[in-house]
């Protein structure tokens, strides 16, 4: 069962969650916002850090002028570490014995598993006064760390070339029912953080339109925008190079809009690597997230240079007209109950389309495209407590007849969003849970085809 405090937490949260929905059904808008909101004024939101104060740097960025979408990009440490002399892009060789660029040898530089294993920082700090060398030998002296003088940027900022880090890409959809939770809440910035470390990569989270201001298909929309918006970012960084556009006299050259704003953003430029990119959706975000994924497969080659190469989809917000025995077991679960969705999805939904076979809502109903076939590899994490869990392990059945990777990780005595609330709950299934995604999403976006490979 789970703690006293979690189903404390539970009752408290489901008061205020449930106040919050009768009041926007009972006051509903004659207009939708097409701007939108992407958080409520009661969220708690975590500010971002361009600087790697815990080992993750974070910056904000609103990627849309008609709406209110915006990103949230979270760069691991480790991405400053040097590139493995085995992993891509290719880089010249070194003369045997330089160690790590400084002529010392250093054997622990020189082993082709340096750098291999997940959460092998190297020691945090500034640069350094003295001549920079000619290419960078630890965390601790990278030349791309500016620092907070005469107010000038502190943060991160690296240049366009080939010797960086690439790291793969996981785009990320919070939960919250639709109308409330934040790219930027307190919750999420915890979450993504342990996912980056753990996952060794650059997590990009979203921060899509709410509903009722913004009902669907307003979030789906939003999320594959963003992966528009980052198969743009990549042909512009590729532009960027080809054109010999590089940091010079202590600036930064980019390829720029008709205002001078830098349109590549650096960050993604030198460390993403968007042929390896994961989708993981929260709650109501994994509806997003297979959403995206479906128009991945749909798009096709005009996505390049992004590749869905995997899926991950925890604790997914399903429904249907036609319950399962987990929803009526369990209709009255911690956090979401059955009649609190309910309530989200009336929002979330046109009045003239509500069904709970909406497609949005249900993903066993047939018709929707392209074939399950297509799908990338899913994984589905799901809760013993959650009422909506039998309806995910009946997802990935479906997946699994047609040949897809779709493995299913069930945690005992769980709640619904237990490893997304980890920073309230301190529930010991959360960090777990982490650990067994990292394990299992290695395996699709390492370069050498195992989950400790680059």
């Amino acid at each position: 069962m789970p703690t006293v405090a979690v189903k404390l937490y539970s009752v408290f949260f489901k008061f205020l969650l449930k106040h919050r929905l009768q009041t926007r059904i009972q006051s509903p808008s004659d207009e939708s916002d097409p701007f939108g909101i992407t958080s409520r004024p009661d969220e708690s939101i975590a500010s971002s850090n361009p600087s790697f104060t815990d080992g993750v740097a974070t910056k904000d960025i609103h990627i849309d002028s008609f709406t209110s979408l915006s990103i949230r990009i979270f760069l691991p440490e480790s991405a400053l570490s040097n590139p493995e002399p085995n992993s891509k892009p290719k880089r010249k060789p070194e003369a045997k014995g330089s160690g790590n660029g400084n002529g010392n040898g250093n054997a622990a530089t020189d082993s082709p598993l340096f750098n291999v294993r997940r959460n092998s920082y190297g020691p945090s700090g500034f640069p350094m006064k003295e001549t920079p060398p000619t290419r960078r030998n630890s965390v601790g002296s990278d030349p791309d760390m500016s620092l907070m003088s005469s107010g000038s940027y502190g943060g991160y900022s690296p240049t366009l070339d080939d010797r960086k880090r690439k790291l793969p890409v996981m785009v990320q959809f919070h939960g919250g029912g639709w109308v409330s939770g934040s790219n930027e809440s307190v919750a999420n910035d915890f979450f993504c953080r342990r996912i980056a470390k753990l996952c060794d990569s650059v997590v990009v989270a979203v921060g899509y339109r709410l509903a009722p201001e913004s009902r669907y298909p307003a979030a789906f929309e939003d999320g594959f925008k963003v992966l528009n918006w980052l198969a743009k970012q990549a042909n512009l960084a590729e532009c960027s190079k080809s054109l010999g556009i590089k940091k010079c006299d202590g600036g930064h050259k980019h390829i720029v809009d008709s205002f001078g704003a830098s349109m590549v953003e650096p960050w993604l430029a030198a460390h993403g690597n968007l042929s390896r990119c994961v989708l993981l959706g929260v709650s109501c975000g994994a509806n997003i997230a297979n959403y995206v994924a479906r128009k991945a497969v749909e798009t096709g080659k005009l996505l390049d240079p992004v590749k869905v190469v995997a899926q991950i989809l925890m604790y997914p917000f399903y429904v249907g007209s036609v319950p399962t025995h987990s929803e009526i077991k369990l209709a009255n679960s911690y956090f979401y109950d059955k009649a609190m969705c309910m309530l989200a999805w009336k929002l979330f939904l046109p009045e003239k389309e509500f069904s709970l076979d909406h497609p949005a809502a249900n993903p066993l109903v047939p018709g929707q495209g392209p074939p399950l076939k297509l799908m990338p590899p899913t994984l589905t994490v799901v809760a013993e407590h959650d009422w909506m869990r039998d309806r995910a392990i009946a997802y990935s059945e479906e997946l699994r007849k047609v040949n897809v990777d779709a493995p299913v990780l069930e945690y005992k005595d769980a709640v619904h969003e237990f490893a997304t609330l980890d920073v309230l709950l301190r529930s010991p299934q959360a960090q777990v849970c982490a650990e067994d995604i990292a394990i299992w999403v290695k395996k699709y976006i390492s370069l050498r085809g195992h989950e400790f490979s680059y």
